[in-house]
């Protein structure tokens, strides 16, 4: 799996930091619609009545093609735009970064904050659990009782991903495989059974797989 595939967030993150007086906290969180993004602004700016600000941005699509930003009051170019290049540095999709600042009466000037916005959502992304979205093709194992443990441990041993077994005359065990690694998969477990298998391909399915650490 390439490390240029884009992330995602798998679970929200939340973060925030104080300079000069002025608190910002940083959201980050997984939308996967315009309406989504805007919903999750919406519900901050609610939340943070009282804040001076609420600037974010969001990205959308296997390719991230959608962009939007918001600066939110603060000077143009100064708040939304560092969020959104702090992700697109991060390679994140279908996520939407907001930061709230709670003015503290001492002005930042342009550089600083551009450089408080940028560390807001870095510190919120670092927040979040990220995930890489990956395609995997479904496997349908099917063996007598005394073959399942070897093909438990070929499954483990390949660090492949399964579903719960089905119990029945013979267990059925769903293993979940890179749609072009498919056949050399199925080669590998005939041979393991001496051809005792029955394997069923399923269809392609679309799973969100976390990354240990922000990238």
């Amino acid at each position: 799996m390439s490390k240029n595939e884009p992330l995602t967030i798998w679970k929200d993150g939340q973060a925030e930091f104080t300079v000069q007086r002025s608190r910002f906290i940083a959201y980050a969180a997984a939308v996967r619609s315009e309406e989504e993004a805007r919903a999750f602004v919406a519900r901050l700016r609610k939340e943070h009545y009282d804040a001076r600000h609420c600037c974010s941005a969001w990205i959308l699509g296997a390719d991230g093609a959608k962009q939007k930003s918001s600066d939110d009051g603060e000077p143009g170019g100064t708040a939304g735009m560092p969020i959104l290049e702090t992700m697109k540095r991060r390679g994140l999709t279908d996520a939407a970064v907001a930061v709230v600042r709670y003015f503290g009466g001492i002005k930042l000037g342009a550089g600083g904050l551009v450089r408080a916005y940028s560390h807001a959502a870095s510190i919120g992304i670092d927040a979040a659990t990220l995930a890489r979205r990956v395609t995997l093709r479904r496997l349908d194992v099917t063996v007598g009782y005394e073959l399942f443990s070897a093909i438990e441990r070929w499954a483990r041993q390949n660090n492949l991903r399964t579903g719960e077994a089905a119990y029945a005359e013979n267990v059925t065990l769903p293993i979940f495989v890179e749609p072009e690694a498919c056949d050399a998969a199925k080669k590998e477990l005939t041979d393991l059974t001496a051809a005792n298998a029955h394997l069923e391909e399923g269809d392609d399915e679309e799973i969100l797989e976390p990354v240990k650490t922000a990238e």
